[in-house]
């Protein structure tokens, strides 16, 4: 017998349990997080120089795009520790049944995005 396979895959078709989209957000958020850390400590650095630089630093920090990129990274941070947190508890066998893993899912999903509304609105 022949078994017919498709020919591509569509991801976009494809309808992911929670905790599976958590946990590829948690990856996508420690990849962002890692990758902005060169801006982060230059961020630090011109924060700190002299009180010059302060001024110069909240003039650049006052820019609505940068102010849009760290609200990005203020939701991975968070995003990211929600998620690890979870992972954590997972790792102790806690919360592995179907119906609590959607829940703290659901809960680092929305956990994450309240604080990031919460960071916006101090940033902006």
């Amino acid at each position: 017998m022949i078994k017919r396979r498709p020919k591509y895959l569509n991801l976009f078709k494809i309808r992911q349990p929670i905790p599976a989209v958590v946990s590829i957000l948690h990856r996508v958020s420690g990849a962002v997080l890692f990758l902005f850390i060169p801006l982060l400590l230059y961020l630090l650095q011109r924060s700190l120089a002299s009180p010059q630089a302060f001024a110069d630093f909240k003039t650049l920090v006052g820019n609505p795009l940068l102010k849009i990129i760290l609200i990005g990274l203020a939701w991975a941070y968070l995003h990211h520790l929600c998620a690890g947190i979870r992972h954590l508890l997972l790792d102790a066998h806690c919360g592995l049944e179907l119906h609590q893993a959607r829940a703290a899912s659901k809960a680092v999903l929305v956990i994450g995005i309240g604080l990031t509304v919460v960071l916006g609105a101090l940033i902006w």
